[in-house]
């Protein structure tokens, strides 16, 4: 039985604005997904300009006019994405958390030898790049230096966090070696690591990191080894 005429009208209506109703909400939903990428581009971008602004001078120089001048938003853009300067603080180290464990993983990696060559390596390459005009030291220790009277500010908390990680990733790699102790192992690389920082930046002279290595090297070599358990009988 065929619908009256006016009742196909009807359904004809209808489909064309669930269709209308559909593209609409289409449309907001690419709307708000381009949304979340310019503030997600936004973001990365006022973190990018940041951190060169903090690296370079210090947190404690560095004024919210002047990261937002350089990343190039409005003061209410950069208060609408940090709510204030500590969460930026915060989010500059984090930024670099990644990336900084993952290059000296890389350089662990690529190096010839034993672990005990291989954990010089990452010195070598620190001394390389102090050796560059720009470069200001360990980001994590500088930051955390200027808020010693802060330790529970999050970008002090993110700067131990990362220095624990460096420690975790090298004692497995430690202990994949055959080292006895690998934590302990780790922590007292890492010491001569942060002094070496310290140092390098204090006298500006790269040379620290070499003689670092060569201390690294030599505890390595002189770590007892894991000890076989005995067949049984």
């Amino acid at each position: 039985m065929q619908k009256p005429p006016n009742a196909r009208v009807q359904d004809k209506r209808a489909q064309e604005k669930r269709a209308h109703d559909a593209r609409s909400q289409d449309r907001r939903a690419q709307d708000g997904r381009a949304q979340d990428i310019r503030a997600k581009d936004t973001r990365a971008n006022i973190v990018q300009a940041a951190s060169k602004l903090f690296y370079g001078e210090g947190i404690g120089r560095v004024s919210m006019d002047a990261v937002a001048e350089n990343a190039g938003v409005t003061k209410r853009t950069l208060y609408y994405h940090f709510d204030s300067k500590d969460d930026l603080v915060a989010a500059y180290l984090d930024a670099r958390d990644q990336p900084n464990l993952t290059q000296m993983a890389g350089w662990f990696a690529a190096a010839e030898g034993g672990v005990d060559e291989k954990v010089a390596a990452i010195f070598t390459a620190l001394a390389k790049s102090a050796r560059h005009p720009k470069w200001k030291g360990c980001g994590f220790l500088r930051t955390t230096a200027e808020l010693a009277a802060l330790p529970g500010h999050p970008a002090v908390k993110i700067g131990a966090r990362h220095k624990a990680a460096f420690a975790t990733w090298l004692a497995g790699e430690l202990e994949g070696a055959g080292l006895a102790t690998p934590a302990a192992l780790a922590r007292q690389i890492l010491l001569l690591l942060d002094g070496a920082f310290s140092a390098s930046l204090v006298h500006r002279d790269a040379s620290w990191f070499e003689e670092a290595g060569a201390a690294a090297r030599a505890l390595v070599r002189a770590h007892p080894r894991q000890e076989r358990a005995s067949a049984v009988s």
